[in-house]
């Protein structure tokens, strides 16, 4: 029974905690006064937190304020320097790998391009290994104060993989595409990278790093339900259903690139026919405008095929446009808009966002006649209620959304720092969105 009661208070005091941090981070910087009401706690509750969390360097004063006739309240924030964050995309063109402080400010940045084709496991691993030592190094970090490692990767995640040294279980990556298969991931990455073991990794999928970022800070901030496609070399999306502070809230990766569009179509390279990716991915692209006749290098990479392909398309005011080229890219609207709307029957999201390196290249163009085949082919009730826009964050969408993985999991344990031997599994629950950030602001 005191075993169970000293379990009771240590998860009360946690929860304390976690609502105070919660509230700073999302609504600050606010006053102690100011807490109370938000967080249901009695002000002997807010000053023992407070006062707990200033003594580890988590809280600091953010100015003071003048009240109805009383003393000056002091207002307080989390403190930015409270704790080191690493987020990692593994895309299919480079390795990113981005350091933060808690604000989600960024320290150090690195990139690792890969040559095509480039998805062997013991590169990737190296990459991973020696980028995260160069932010630290480059930034002048302690890893002692490393919070946690998030990395967005391509695929599906299994979380319940082999035990490793220490008795825990990994994720695995089962990335059909770039011809992992059940690649025990988060092991090799822990015997890999030269971080306190104590330090936990959280692997999740990439579209489904991009859509927590969208949520948090882009334009996904809001939204009761949203949808976000990921468009790179490959493609895929996620669905978030309900708001980020709630406990029925899910976040659901979908392998939205692997569903037909075309019967008896293209060969994806996932092994299957008619795929969306086969039509709408920057690899596929690459293929088909070689296919078409369009004047590329043999070694061209999918970024310079696709810029090539919309140059072609839109040479400016004084080119004229290639039909071929232009054709092709009506096509990919097409297909786009038709998988969209299978996303609106599905799900019907209030908000779908277009993000992604490719998506962001393509979207500008293609987004108005996106919008017309996704309306063609889905249920006009359901497609009155959803917009289309393009994501807000940028390129490095799913570097930022892989650094909240590790972000989440610190505020819901109220700011406690991981155990040794800890595990990276991703919570249920996360932060609100940050009313403030160094990105395009929100109108």
């Amino acid at each position: 029974m005191a075993e169970r009661n000293r379990r009771t208070v240590r998860d009360l005091r946690r929860g304390n905690r976690a609502r105070v941090l919660q509230r700073l981070y999302f609504d600050g910087p606010l006053s102690r006064q100011e807490l109370g009401p938000v967080t249901g706690l009695s002000s002997g509750s807010i000053s023992n937190v407070v006062a707990e969390l200033s003594a580890e360097g988590l809280l600091e004063e953010a100015g003071v304020v003048d009240s109805d006739g009383g003393r000056p309240r002091t207002l307080l924030r989390v403190a930015p320097d409270g704790g080191l964050l690493v987020g990692i995309d593994i895309g299919e063109t480079r390795v990113r790998v981005e350091l933060f402080d808690l604000s989600l400010t960024e320290l150090a940045r690195t990139e690792r391009l890969l040559a095509q084709h480039g998805y062997d496991v013991e590169r990737i691993v190296a990459h991973v290994r020696t980028g995260v030592a160069d932010v630290l190094r480059d930034a002048g970090a302690d890893p002692r104060r490393l919070l946690g490692i998030g990395i967005g990767v391509p695929g599906i995640i299994e979380r319940d993989g082999p035990e490793g040294p220490d008795g825990t279980r990994g994720a695995v990556v089962h990335g059909q595409t770039i011809g992992w298969r059940a690649v025990p991931f988060e092991q090799l990455l822990r015997e890999a990278v030269d971080v306190p073991p104590e330090v936990p990794l959280f692997i999740d999928n990439g579209a489904k790093t991009l859509g927590q970022a969208e949520m948090w800070f882009g334009g996904g901030r809001g939204a009761g339900a949203a949808a976000i496609a990921l468009i790179g070399s490959g493609v895929g999306a996620c669905v978030d259903h309900g708001d980020i502070l709630d406990e029925d809230r899910t976040s659901l990766a979908l392998e939205w690139g692997h569903t037909t569009v075309q019967l008896r179509g293209r060969r994806c390279r996932c092994g299957s026919i008619g795929c969306l990716e086969a039509y709408a991915g920057a690899e596929a692209l690459r293929e088909r405008w070689r296919e078409a006749g369009g004047p590329l290098p043999e070694d061209a990479d999918d970024e310079t095929a696709l810029a090539a392909l919309l140059a072609a398309a839109y040479p400016g005011r004084r080119g004229t446009p290639d039909p071929v080229a232009l054709a092709l890219l009506d096509e990919t609207a097409e297909c786009l808009g038709a998988a969209l709307a299978d996303l609106v029957n599905l799900f019907l999201p209030e908000r779908i966002l277009i993000g992604g390196w490719a998506g962001l290249l393509l979207g500008p163009r293609l987004l108005p006649e996106i919008r017309r085949y996704a309306n063609e082919y889905a249920l006009s009730h359901a497609a009155a209620r959803t917009t289309i826009e393009m994501g807000r964050l940028g390129p490095d969408a799913v570097t930022v959304g892989a650094a909240t993985l590790p972000l989440a999991d610190f505020l819901t344990r109220g700011g406690s720092r991981p155990a040794p031997g800890g595990t990276g599994t991703p919570p249920r629950t996360a932060v609100h969105a940050v009313r403030e950030r160094h990105r395009t602001p929100v109108n």
